[in-house]
């Protein structure tokens, strides 16, 4: 198997949790928590149809910080669903934060916008044209 070209990585101060929401709220396949011999967790992973998102701790010597720690987000991430509002419904009655609601873009597709509890950013979208 080959191994995919890319996977986003996500910065947590709480690795299990946000496995958890991304699972429950956003509909993620769960990929697991790594714990170290301490039992505290290092790594986690969901996973989308296209491919994993790797959760990793803060740490500073690497400067990787959780979204909680900024004032602004630096990016996000863009998913493609099947039904982008069924999928908010969803989102929302989870307890996600929604920025925008499902609205039609120019671009081709129809997006909402949420976040998971850490702040990381995300688009839910479905194409409309080709």
């Amino acid at each position: 198997m080959t191994p995919p070209s890319l996977i986003p990585l996500l910065v947590c101060d709480d690795i299990a949790a946000t496995h958890d929401f991304l699972v429950a709220a956003f509909g993620f396949d769960a990929g697991g928590v790594h714990r170290s011999g301490g039992a505290r967790v290092v790594h986690g992973e969901v996973r989308t149809a296209s491919g994993a998102i790797w959760l990793h701790a803060v740490t500073h010597e690497h400067e990787l910080v959780s979204p909680q720690e900024q004032k602004m987000a630096s990016g996000g991430l863009v998913v493609f669903v099947d039904g982008v509002d069924e999928h908010f419904c969803h989102t929302r009655a989870a307890g996600a934060t929604i920025d925008s609601e499902p609205t039609d873009q120019d671009y081709g597709q129809r997006e909402y916008g949420a976040r998971d509890p850490e702040g990381h950013r995300f688009w839910f979208a479905t194409r409309t044209s080709p």
